[in-house]
């Protein structure tokens, strides 16, 4: 019911401040408070210079930087090691699949013989 009396320009203030986390944290730090906040914000509006360092930046790295970074890792892989595990997963499934196997072909036993027949006299 409290949201429903929620000023416009507030409502837009939060959509704001959800854009800019780092206004988050300079309150919660105490280096601002939300009235100084909504105020530079009412005043200077949401396309100011002055909200730019409270931009969240997103790292991006450019294809080449993570091909690097891919082929390092390749690099570091022990193919015998690797081998390994494949091996002991490949047991494991093999396993699993005679286990289900067994289970099918118990099922089918069990149905093919009824321990209640009833026959027509």
């Amino acid at each position: 019911m409290a949201a429903n009396n929620i000023h416009p320009s507030v409502e837009q203030f939060k959509q704001f401040i959800k854009k800019h986390p780092k206004l988050v944290r300079e309150v919660r730090s105490g280096k601002k408070t939300w009235k100084e906040l909504y105020n530079d914000w009412y005043l200077f509006g949401e396309e100011d210079e002055i909200w730019n360092e409270y931009k969240e930046e997103i790292e991006t790295e450019s294809s080449a930087a993570l091909m690097q970074k891919l082929a390092t890792y390749l690099q570091k892989i022990d193919i015998n090691h690797l081998q390994q595990h494949i091996s002991t997963v490949q047991q494991a499934i093999t396993s699993i699949q005679n286990i289900v196997r067994q289970m099918q072909e118990t099922n089918s036993t069990k149905s093919s013989i009824h321990p209640f027949s009833f026959r027509k006299d």
